[in-house]
């Protein structure tokens, strides 16, 4: 028995030293990377791109850290990706499966008797032969990969948990910059608010200066109605952009997996918008260690190329290994008893495909084609990342030299309304032209608010277009950096 259990080892063990000779498939080479030519729209000279993880914290609001963990904590989007990164996981875990031995061990009690009137039993003398049966023992089984078929498919597998988990951080990154797009939006529309709210204040104090005017003397009726129109329309602004400020918080509340009704965030009131925050750009080759949705590319192209090895390897043999070790007995008290004993070794069977009909010759060109569609998308999501960084950082280019020309017409606006108003109330020229001014400073107090919302906007778009401040973990990060 000891002879037989070594010859099955040797056998195995012969079995893996072939497997190591030879693979089927090629080992993965991620494809080039773009050059280090720096961006385009960047500020400054290029450095070391780093945000911290939670990248959020470095506008420095309490609210927005606030609805940021509870986004990431609470939303159902998070928890899907969870799930599929679980699945994957546990398909790794059943092809890990498979490059090991499957032993089964197994006990059984039962009761039988032979008809005494068939051929066995005739030749026993009309006798059949009833009684117990007690069997314990256990079976062993195991495919010896002879040329790694088994190899590449468990790191097809690998892979493909590396690219859920990449998904699952790509859907951390896209959530955490839609909670900060939207927030930076409502504190706009509140700053909007705070500039209306002071508009119509001061077209009410107009209003009731126009409104004395005509009763003096001093005014026409086409005045006074002027006056009351640029009132209602500077309270039907105030009613619509509290609208949309309505609509972004209900917003927020989906991204942070609560009830439209359920979240309700004060107003900022006249408070300023904070000034957007220099983001460190890096060097465009970066990109794969920093955007998770590259590295899950890049995964998904390794298990492409695996997948080509499984393929081949069903062009070669199979070698597979059964054997079984028990006990069986009429009497449970004799069960373990050496006579009792029973064993077999094998067969240790080959399978060489002959014929198949061209079913492994399609597989194998269904796998080819399968890399080479991989990598055709692997090229067009990273041209997409390179435009998406460079659109963000041309924004914020371009909105901070658009806020600094506003702000020339903003003063202007200003005061150009107190020239006017002073020429009206000493009567020399018409309210027509306080009311031309008017609407210039609102119009410009406003777009003052929306450019610098838009600031705001432009750097989370570079944040978020970098990968803001996701990094790769363990054998993520191998992955992810390969084509450095």
């Amino acid at each position: 028995m000891f002879t037989t259990f070594k010859r099955m080892t040797l056998a195995a063990a012969v079995g893996l030293a072939m497997a190591g000779c030879a693979t089927v498939g090629s080992d993965f080479t991620a494809p080039k990377n773009v050059a280090d030519a720096g961006f385009r729209h960047a500020s400054g000279p290029a450095g070391e791109a780093r945000l911290p993880a939670q990248w959020w914290t470095i506008y420095g609001d309490d609210t927005l850290n606030r609805l940021e963990q509870s986004a990431l904590r609470d939303n159902p989007n998070v928890r899907v990706a969870a799930q599929r990164l679980v699945q994957a996981q546990a398909q790794l875990g059943l092809a890990q499966a498979s490059r090991t031995p499957s032993l089964n061990v197994g006990a059984s009690i039962g009761n039988s008797r032979t008809s005494a009137n068939t051929s066995q039993g005739i030749a026993l003398g009309h006798r059949s032969i009833h009684g117990d049966n007690y069997t314990l023992g256990a079976s062993m089984s195991y495919e010896i990969d002879l040329l790694g078929r088994v190899r590449r498919a468990v790191e097809a597998a690998d892979a493909q948990a590396l690219a859920a988990e990449a998904d699952r951080d790509g859907v951390l990154l896209v959530l955490s910059a839609q909670v900060a797009t939207t927030y930076w939006q409502l504190r706009g529309l509140d700053t909007e608010i705070a500039i209306l709210n002071g508009a119509l204040d001061t077209r009410r104090e107009t209003e009731e200066l126009v409104n004395a005017r005509f009763n003096a003397g001093l005014s026409n009726e086409l005045d006074t109605s002027r006056a009351r129109i640029e009132r209602a329309n500077a309270e039907a602004d105030l009613e619509e952009v509290q609208r949309q400020r309505n609509a972004l918080e209900h917003g927020l509340a989906t991204l942070t997996g609560a009830s439209p009704s359920a979240l309700r965030l004060p107003a900022a009131g006249a408070a300023a918008l904070p000034p957007p925050p220099a983001i460190p750009v890096g060097l465009p080759a970066s990109l794969l260690s920093q955007r998770p949705d590259l590295a899950a590319s890049v995964a998904t192209l390794r298990a492409a190329n695996a997948q080509i090895g499984v393929a081949e390897g069903a062009f070669y043999p199979s070698l597979s290994l059964t054997g079984n070790f028990g006990f069986a007995s009429e009497s449970l008290s004799e069960i373990v008893k050496g006579g009792s004993r029973q064993f077999s070794v094998g067969p240790l069977a080959l399978s060489l495909p002959i014929f198949d009909g061209g079913r492994n010759r399609a597989n194998l060109a269904l796998a080819k084609s399968r890399y080479e569609e991989a990598v055709a998308a692997h090229e067009g999501r990273l041209l997409t990342a390179l435009r998406e960084v460079e659109d963000a950082l041309s924004d914020v280019q371009q909105k901070r030299r658009q806020e600094q020309v506003q702000s020339q017409s903003r003063e202007a606006a200003a005061r150009a309304y107190l020239v006017a108003r002073a020429r009206y109330e000493r009567g020399i020229s018409t309210y027509l032209d306080v009311t031309d001014a008017q609407r210039s400073a609102l119009a410009a107090d406003r777009a003052a608010a929306q450019i610098n919302t838009q600031r705001l906007l432009a750097t989370v778009a570079v944040a978020r277009a970098l990968g803001a401040g996701w990094q790769p973990q363990g054998a993520l990060a191998t992955v992810a950096q390969a084509g450095h």
